[in-house]
């Protein structure tokens, strides 16, 4: 028996208003379009698809014409439409999270090695954030900009040598912006996203988001997200 296009669309619309409802902690009855009002604040992936859910929502209503029944529908959606319900669905269900795109071992640095240690991890591994640690304690990030901050200010200095100095006398270039935050794991790509766009408003620019398993700089690093990385997720 061929399965019509509207009861695919109806049935995705109920499943993301159940899920919409646990996002939000209730199971009472509430109008869809309200349901992604509450959502959306605890939920990107919701703000992500705001839009197209709100469209859909309408014409879940014309399509059923008031009834609860697909039995009753008097139209059939587009296959694209209802690909598109059933994406959002997935999305929902299974978000893509930082933790699944971007885990990996990350080579961090305590603030006691040299310049001329990172340069060389540069070199060899093509990195461009340097995790500097005090023991376990996290002290900062260093980047590409922080080393040029410092070798602009001490570049006619008598002292300037990459390899007497270390990491934490960069780090005091560096601190003085904010150019990463911590995030979970079971963050998903679009709240990602959304702290990039976020810190752009404020008039700063987040050079990474370091990945722990609940966001605190105390655990261990498992990840490194940055601007560029995020360009290669559709």
């Amino acid at each position: 028996m061929t399965v019509r296009n509207s009861d695919r669309f109806v049935t995705s619309y109920n499943r993301i208003d159940q899920l919409m409802k646990d996002t939000i902690g209730t199971q009472e009855h509430m109008a869809f379009f309200r349901l992604i009002d509450y959502a959306k604040k605890k939920n990107a992936v919701i703000r992500k698809y705001e839009a197209d859910l709100r469209e859909y929502g309408s014409l879940r209503n014309a399509i059923v014409h008031g009834h609860t029944s697909t039995e009753f529908a008097i139209a059939e959606p587009h296959e694209d439409v209802v690909l598109k319900m059933e994406e959002m669905e997935v999305a929902l269900t299974k978000p893509i999270t930082v933790g699944k795109i971007f885990q990996t071992s990350v080579t961090t640095f305590q603030k006691t090695d040299f310049l001329s240690y990172a340069l060389k991890v540069i070199k060899d591994k093509k990195y461009n954030q340097f995790p500097v640690y005090d023991g376990n304690e996290f002290k900062g990030l260093i980047t590409p900009v922080g080393i040029t901050m410092w070798m602009a200010s001490t570049v006619d200095s008598e002292s300037f040598s990459r390899k007497r100095t270390s990491l934490g006398e960069i780090l005091a270039h560096e601190n003085s912006r904010e150019n990463h935050q911590f995030i979970g794991q079971n963050a998903s790509i679009y709240e990602a996203l959304e702290v990039f766009k976020e810190a752009i408003t404020r008039g700063k620019r987040l050079e990474a988001l370091l990945i722990t398993e609940d966001g605190k700089p105390n655990k261990k690093l498992i990840g490194i997200v940055t601007p560029m990385s995020m360009m290669k997720i559709k």
